[in-house]
């Protein structure tokens, strides 16, 4: 034992410190490092049950194992299938929310307040309420200031309509007016006199680049009235 506490301080600043202070511990053989067998307990059952766990841990081993074979092909299989984690997470709160609906918890808070409800429209407090609520507005609607409003209000948006209607007609009419007169018939006059004039030109020009007399060295003249 002191050879092997000597190699495992020779890189050790302190070695000739700590080398005498673990020959001063106790050092317990293979024998005694296992724990002693649990009270009510024989040897030989203790054994069937280490040896019983050994085989439970190497089981839970295995499945875990298999666990994640099984969530690696998953995975592939979704991927295959275009499934982004996002229609997992999906997918797993609807799930959570039916569940939430489908529980004890859940059925037992929705009967509650069914019949919370139930007790609160049934109760005269409730009912005196409603009652007033409709006579005050049996009141508002059948009151002469309600029905002055209304009356207003309706007046006010056939006259808005009708204002609307003659100012269109109005414009129309001023239109008509403006395309009759002697003015904008004289500016249409000039107008078709110009076009006229220009179209002509265009086509002399043209004439004039296709006809024999033009070919040479001499440029065809234009002989635009401008």
């Amino acid at each position: 034992m002191e050879s092997a506490s000597q190699d495992i301080n020779l890189n050790s600043p302190n070695k000739g410190l700590l080398s005498d202070a673990m020959t001063d511990v106790p050092v317990d053989s293979a024998a005694s490092a296992r724990t002693s067998a649990p009270e009510g307990l024989t040897l030989a059952e203790e054994e069937e049950l280490r040896s019983e766990l050994a085989k439970v841990e190497e089981e839970i081993g295995t499945l875990r194992q298999v666990l994640a074979a099984k969530e690696r092909h998953c995975g592939e299989l979704k991927r295959k299938l275009g499934l982004t984690p996002l229609d997992g997470l999906k997918q797993n709160l609807s799930k959570s929310w039916h569940d939430v609906q489908v529980s004890n918890a859940y059925v037992k808070t929705s009967e509650k307040l069914g019949e919370w409800n139930d007790k609160v429209t049934q109760s005269d407090l409730y009912l005196s309420a409603s009652s007033t609520l409709e006579d005050w507005n049996e009141k508002l609607t059948q009151s002469e200031a309600y029905k002055k409003t209304q009356e207003t209000l309706s007046q006010a948006g056939q006259k808005t309509s009708a204002a609307l209607s003659n100012v269109g007609s109005v414009i129309s009419r001023k239109l008509g007016d403006m395309r009759n007169s002697a003015t904008f018939k004289s500016f249409e006059d000039r107008v078709g006199s110009i076009k006229s004039r220009v179209v002509g030109s265009r086509e002399n020009s043209t004439d004039g680049l296709h006809s024999p007399s033009g070919a040479g060295d001499k440029p065809p003249q234009d002989n635009a009235p401008f």
